[in-house]
C-alpha cells in the first residue's frame, strides 16, 4: 500500500463514525462526447427520486469532442441548489485534468478513479481513493464494440451508487426515463451498473463519511431545464410561428418546441399542424420572419443568445417602431464577441434594454426558475400583443440548459390577451381608424390584422417616420408626437408587467437586489449572513421597466447591493438611471467568470464591502 493510500485510510477512519448524510457536492470529470451525460443523468435523477434536494451544473467545452467536461451534482438536506465552491467527492475519469481536479477537493475528500491511473498522479495523501476496474468490467459486459466507450461510464455509476448508498432501483427508473422505455438500452446499461455495484460491494471498504438516505423533500416536484419549460409555456400560450438559427445555449429551446408541438398542436379533425417552425439561414432571417408572422396575427417568437441579438438589433428596432408584437428569448452566455459559448452570464441587460437605433426601449422579463420560464413562455405573448412591441425574455445558460427542481407548472385561468385588435364589425361601428392614434391615453393604439376586409383596415407598417394614420411623414410635430406616445406606452407598461418578489426584514439597513439565476445563491447567502449577525431584505426583479415597488425598496434601505453576473454592474446602472435621486444608495456586487454565483462569494464580498 502506498504512502498516500495509508494516509487516506487514516484520515477516512477518523471520520468513519461521523456520517455526513445528504450534504455534499460531487464533480464528475470526463471528456466531451464520451457519453457521460447518460451516466450523470442517471445519478441525479436517482437522487431526486429518492426525495433529495439536488441541483446539477454541466461545465462543458464549446466546440471539440474530447475536451474536458465537468458535471457537478449538489445534494443539500437544507434544500439549497446554488453552485458551491467546495467539492467533497470527485469522479475522476479524465487523466488529463486529474491533478487539477484533485486540488479542488476539500481535506478528507473522496476520489473515484479508474484503476489504471498511475499512482504518482494520486498525489494528495489526505484523500480517500476508490479505484475502479473500468476496462475489466466493460470487457465482462461485452457490449457492442461501438458502445464500449459509452458504456464504460456506467461503471462509475454502479461503484458510486454502492459507496454512497444510492438505490439501484432508482438508477433503473432514471435510465428508463432517459431511454424513454427502450428495454434493450436500459438492460445493457443496467447490467454494467449492477456488475460494478456488486464488484464494489465485494472489493471496496467504505472509508469516507458521505452517504445518502431517502427523504421526501422532492415529493410533488419535477426535474426540468429552463429551455424545455420555456418551450412548454410557449406551446400553452398559443405559439403559432417560431423561427430560429442554431446557437448555444438557445438551440434546445427551439428543439423542444419541435418535440412537443407535433403532439400538442395538431388539428384533431384534419391531422394538420396548427403551427410552423422554421430553421432560418441566420438570425436576421429568423427575427424578420417572426416579425412578419406577428404582423399578420400569429403568436410569433425566436430564441437566440448574445451574438444573435447583435444581428437582430435592426429588426427589433423596426418591431419597436412599427409596433409589431414578437417574443425573443435571449439565453445569455459569456461575451463579448463569441466569448465563451458554454459559460453563463447576465451580460446582455444594457444592450437589450436599449436595443435598436435612436430612443428605443425594450421590455424585458427576468425568469428565475423553470416555473417562471413556463409562466413567461405564455405571458410574454400576452404582453407583446397587449403592448404591441417586442418582449425579450432574459434567461441564461445555467437556467436554460441545466436541470432544476421545480414546482409543477401553473396554468392560468384566463384566456389569451390579444390586445387592441379591431374586427370588421368594430371598424364599421367606429367609422374611422388611425393605426397610431392614442385613443385611450395609455399610449397603445388599436391595430387591424390582414384578412380584415373592411376598407378602413389596411395600413402600412413602416420603420420610417409616420403620422397617426401610418402615412409617411417627416413633419417634426408628427415625429415628436409619435415618440412621446411610445414613451408613454412603455412607461405605462410597468403597470401590467410581473411584479418583483420581495422579502422585507424589519429594521434591516441592507437591501439585496437580484434577478434570474443569482436567486439561489442570494437565498443561501442571506442565511449565511444572518448567522454572522447581518440582516438583509431581498427584492428579486422579474421585469424591466421597473414597477414602483423597486424604488420604494431602495428608499427603505440605507444601502442596496445589486448582485449580478456581468463585469459592468449593468442592472445597477439601469436602477441608477431610473432613480437618480437614490443612485448613491445603489451599490454593485458583480462577478463575471462564466460560472454560476455561489453563496460564499456573495457572503464574503458583502462582508468585505461592509468592512465586517
Amino acid at each position: 500500500m502506498s504512502t498516500h493510500e495509508v494516509a487516506a485510510l487514516e484520515a477516512g477512519s477518523q471520520l468513519a463514525g461521523e456520517e455526513i448524510v445528504n450534504d455534499f457536492s460531487m464533480v464528475v470529470a470526463t471528456v466531451n462526447g464520451s457519453g457521460s451525460q447518460t451516466s450523470n443523468m442517471a445519478i441525479i435523477r436517482a437522487l431526486f427520486r429518492m426525495g433529495l434536494p439536488i441541483s446539477g451544473k454541466n461545465l462543458f467545452p464549446s466546440n471539440i469532442q474530447g475536451l474536458p467536461t465537468w458535471f457537478t451534482i449538489r445534494v443539500s438536506a437544507d434544500g439549497f441548489v446554488a453552485r458551491r465552491d467546495a467539492t467533497e467527492i470527485l469522479v475522476a475519469m479524465n487523466k488529463a485534468t486529474l491533478v487539477e481536479d484533485l486540488q479542488s477537493l476539500v481535506p478528507n475528500g473522496v476520489c473515484f478513479h479508474p484503476d489504471d491511473f498511475e499512482p504518482g498522479l494520486l498525489a494528495r495523501p489526505d484523500i480517500t481513493y476508490y479505484p475502479m476496474p473500468v476496462q475489466q468490467l466493460v470487457r465482462e459486459a461485452a457490449p457492442p464494440k461501438e458502445m464500449r466507450d459509452y458504456i464504460a461510464n456506467m461503471v462509475y455509476v454502479g461503484v458510486v451508487a454502492n459507496i454512497l448508498r444510492i438505490d439501484l432501483g432508482e438508477i433503473r427508473h432514471a435510465l428508463e426515463t432517459h431511454f424513454q422505455g427502450k428495454a434493450k438500452a436500459v438492460a445493457m446499461n443496467m447490467d454494467v451498473v449492477e456488475s460494478a455495484a456488486a464488484w464494489a460491494e465485494t472489493n471496496l471498504t467504505k472509508r469516507d463519511p458521505y452517504c445518502v438516505r431517502r427523504d421526501q423533500q422532492t415529493e410533488g416536484l419535477i426535474l426540468v431545464d429552463g429551455n424545455t419549460a420555456a418551450a412548454l409555456g410557449a406551446v400553452y400560450g398559443g405559439v403559432g410561428f417560431a423561427a430560429w438559427y442554431p446557437i448555444t445555449p438557445a438551440s434546445s429551446l427551439a428543439e423542444a418546441l419541435g418535440d412537443y408541438l407535433p403532439s400538442l398542436r395538431t388539428d384533431p379533425e384534419t391531422g394538420k399542424a396548427t403551427y410552423s417552425i422554421i430553421q432560418a439561414e441566420d438570425e436576421l432571417a429568423a427575427i424578420g420572419m417572426a416579425i412578419g408572422a406577428g404582423w399578420v396575427g400569429a403568436r410569433a417568437m425566436t430564441s437566440t443568445s448574445g451574438p444573435g441579438i447583435s444581428l437582430m438589433a435592426e429588426f427589433s428596432g423596426l418591431a419597436f417602431f412599427a409596433e409589431v408584437p414578437v417574443v425573443i428569448w435571449d439565453i445569455q452566455r459569456m461575451g463579448p464577441s463569441t466569448g465563451l459559448p458554454t459559460r453563463t452570464s447576465q451580460g446582455d441587460i444594457m444592450f437589450v434594454r436599449f436595443l435598436g437605433h435612436g430612443d428605443t426601449r425594450q421590455v424585458m422579463l427576468l425568469p428565475g426558475s423553470p416555473a417562471e420560464c413556463f409562466e413567461f413562455g405564455w405571458r410574454a405573448f400576452d404582453l407583446a400583443e397587449r403592448l404591441q412591441t417586442p418582449v425579450f425574455v432574459m434567461s441564461d445558460l445555467d437556467l436554460g440548459m441545466n436541470l432544476w427542481m421545480s414546482e409543477p407548472f401553473v396554468f392560468p385561468d384566463k384566456p389569451m390577451d390579444r390586445g387592441k385588435v379591431l374586427t370588421a364589425d368594430d371598424l364599421e361601428r367606429l367609422g374611422s381608424f388611425a393605426r397610431y392614434r392614442d385613443i385611450d391615453g395609455d399610449g397603445i393604439p388599436y391595430r387591424t390584422l390582414p384578412g380584415n376586409e373592411h376598407p378602413l383596415s389596411p395600413y402600412l407598417a413602416r420603420g420610417t417616420g409616420h403620422s397617426e394614420e401610418a402615412v409617411y411623414s417627416e413633419r417634426p410635430d408628427d415625429w415628436e408626437a409619435n415618440m412621446e406616445r411610445l414613451l408613454r406606452k412603455h412607461t405605462n407598461s410597468r403597470t401590467i408587467l410581473p411584479r418583483p418578489v420581495i422579502d422585507l426584514s424589519a429594521g434591516a439597513e441592507i437591501g439585496l437586489i437580484g434577478f434570474g439565476t443569482t436567486d439561489p445563491a442570494i437565498m443561501e447567502a442571506r442565511q449565511r449572513l444572518l448567522g454572522k449577525g447581518v440582516d438583509t431584505s431581498y427584492l428579486r426583479l422579474r421585469a424591466v421597466p421597473f414597477v414602483e415597488d423597486v424604488g420604494e425598496f431602495i428608499e427603505e434601505h440605507d444601502r442596496v447591493y445589486v448582485i449580478e453576473m456581468n463585469s459592468d454592474g449593468q442592472m445597477r446602472q439601469l436602477l441608477q438611471l431610473e432613480y437618480p435621486e437614490l443612485a448613491a444608495r445603489v451599490r454593485s456586487l458583480r462577478r463575471n467568470n462564466g460560472l454560476p454565483l455561489t453563496a460564499r462569494w456573495i457572503t464574503d464580498n458583502l462582508l468585505a464591502a461592509e468592512e465586517i
